[in-house]
């Protein structure tokens, strides 16, 4: 009888040694801090505004989200951005056509939707 005890101890700590954990998942980040390369944060709005200012504002905003999620380089953004910013300008004198007409040119050129 003491040797079938004595087993029987034996094979439960033999067995409770196999008794292994899972890993515990690491704790993913808050969604506000995580971004996925390649794709715009749930976060991202549009500016909005009428006129040549909103035309702007809105392609300068995809450009940058461009940026940040890696769908253009850096060179491609500043250049960009440069032409952004006559468009802006020319915008700020009143003339709303010819910022406009600016946006959709650069845009055509880097091959954005109209």
């Amino acid at each position: 009888m003491r040797a079938i005890a004595s087993s029987l101890a034996l094979l439960t700590l033999a067995l409770a040694g196999c008794q292994t954990s899972q890993p515990t998942p690491p704790t993913p980040p808050p969604a506000s801090d995580y971004t996925v390369p390649g794709v715009t944060p749930s976060t991202f709005r549009l500016p909005t505004g009428t006129g040549c200012s909103g035309e702007v504002e809105r392609f300068q905003a995809v450009m940058d989200n461009d940026l940040a999620s890696g769908h253009t380089t850096k060179g491609v953004h500043s250049r960009v951005s440069s032409e952004i910013a006559r468009a802006r300008t020319t915008c700020a004198s009143g003339n709303d056509g010819g910022a406009i007409g600016q946006i959709h040119a650069t845009k055509a050129k880097f091959g954005y939707p109209g």
